[in-house]
């Protein structure tokens, strides 16, 4: 009751802030009612055991779906078939789940209200709830627990920020995690700092981004995507993906500076928030350059040769548009703010990767990088141009820096097919939750 009261509190005080979310022409807050009464779907009892899988936002749900893929393929490689269902907190994360699993399977994660949290189980009925890298809420487990559905926490990660917020109410996390039955860390360092919090089961499972992540660049949608570009053999894509303010001007200053003496250069923007493309591309107009949308481009006839510049104004392509790069810049990761975006995604394709200072949500990911030689930490514009530069001007080199980085990402697969192995263990060992 408690806790209701400080969660009714503070969700007074964001109202002003979702309105404005809704009506400022930005992305609205995933479904604000349908969370606050736990409005999950109305599914009957399954024949076959149910797992509820949740993942925040798009990168979790990417995550997500390669381990229900694996969850699945395992399951029903043992006589012993699952039905998964999916949910999200972020219109984003939605968008993609129910691209990925269907709508019917696909709802908004509930509030963490005490209320919202035990309509939502009553509803979906789930035999185990896996919650992606680390979603720690107390009405939730605590529902869970009353029900006997095993809680599993999916790539599991405590930043040393986050582990020193949870050290200040240390009581109230361990007794959170000590009714989860499998913490699969994405790392040692992730580990430790959980069993320090008090989880009682954890796995060193490495990272499933490492698994996430594709490599074909003779995939039919990138192929697909490079016609629609108009990119010939011989053009080098320099691609500057989720990016943040200022990251698109920084990326645009680095072309400019380049293209007079490497005339066979694009640039391809690809903004980590679509709604900020307007404003990119006043920047675009500003510098004078000759650009397209890809909205724009229909297939019938690729941009004009003068046309360098691609912003990519469209969604849930990036994945696709990294496997035309050669150079690559990883957004989200000069600001200081926002921590980084995946690099593990040109990685694995083959680019000659760089990315910020600013990586604290993928440590580990960089750290693996960084050893193996397979990126570069570029510190400001200055040092991005300088990273462009050399790629061009010394084509072994980025070749050299391209390949440690598909190496690297080769050599770290399969923490998905663990994670989901120990799942399925948790799964057949628990008795069917009650209806």
């Amino acid at each position: 009751m408690l806790l209701d009261l400080l969660y009714l509190a503070a969700a007074l005080l964001l109202l002003p802030w979702v309105a404005w979310r809704r009506w400022s022409g930005g992305r609205p807050v995933a479904a604000p009612w349908q969370r606050f009464l736990g409005s999950g779907p109305p599914l009957p009892r399954a024949a076959l055991p149910r797992l509820w899988l949740h993942g925040v936002s798009v990168g979790e749900v990417q995550l997500l779906a390669g381990l229900a893929r694996e969850i699945t393929a395992q399951a029903d490689a043992a006589g012993d078939p699952v039905e998964i269902v999916v949910s999200s907190s972020t219109t984003t994360g939605l968008d993609l789940a129910r691209r990925r699993f269907g709508a019917e399977r696909v709802f908004p994660c509930p509030l963490d209200f005490s209320w919202a949290v035990r309509r939502t189980m009553d509803r979906v009925r789930p035999d185990l709830l896996v919650l992606g890298e680390l979603e720690l809420w107390p009405n939730l487990l605590a529902a869970a627990r009353r029900r006997g559905v095993p809680v599993a926490i999916a790539n599991g990660r405590v930043s040393e920020r986050s582990a020193r917020g949870y050290g200040r109410v240390r009581a109230l996390v361990r007794r959170m995690l000590a009714g989860v039955s499998l913490v699969s860390a994405r790392s040692e360092t992730d580990a430790a700092r959980f069993r320090a919090l008090g989880a009682p089961h954890v796995v060193d499972a490495g990272s499933m981004k490492f698994d996430g992540v594709r490599g074909d660049r003779e995939a039919d949608d990138v192929r697909r995507l490079a016609g629609l570009a108009g990119f010939a053999p011989d053009d080098v894509v320099f691609l500057a993906g989720s990016t943040q303010d200022p990251e698109e001007r920084l990326a645009l200053e680095a072309y400019l500076a380049c293209r007079a003496d490497f005339p066979r250069l694009r640039l391809v923007i690809v903004p980590r928030h679509v709604e900020r493309c307007d404003a990119i591309g006043a920047l675009l107009d500003g510098a004078g350059v000759a650009w397209q949308r890809r909205s724009r481009l229909d297939g019938a006839a690729p941009p004009g040769p003068d046309c360098r510049v691609l912003l990519v104004d469209t969604t849930g392509e990036l994945g696709a548009w990294w496997g035309t790069a050669a150079i690559a810049f990883v957004g989200g990761s000069l600001d200081g703010r926002r921590g980084g975006q995946n690099m593990l995604e040109p990685a694995a394709y083959g680019a000659a990767v760089c990315f910020g200072p600013s990586t604290r949500n993928f440590a580990d990911e960089v750290a693996v990088l960084l050893r193996r030689d397979a990126a570069r930490v570029v510190a400001d514009g200055a040092a991005l141009e300088a990273f462009v530069r050399h790629c061009l001007e010394h084509p072994p080199a980025a070749a050299a820096l391209a390949a440690n980085a598909r190496a690297a990402v080769g050599d770290h697969r399969g923490a998905t097919a663990l994670t989901a192995r120990n799942i399925l263990a948790i799964l057949r060992r628990t008795p069917r939750a009650a209806a």
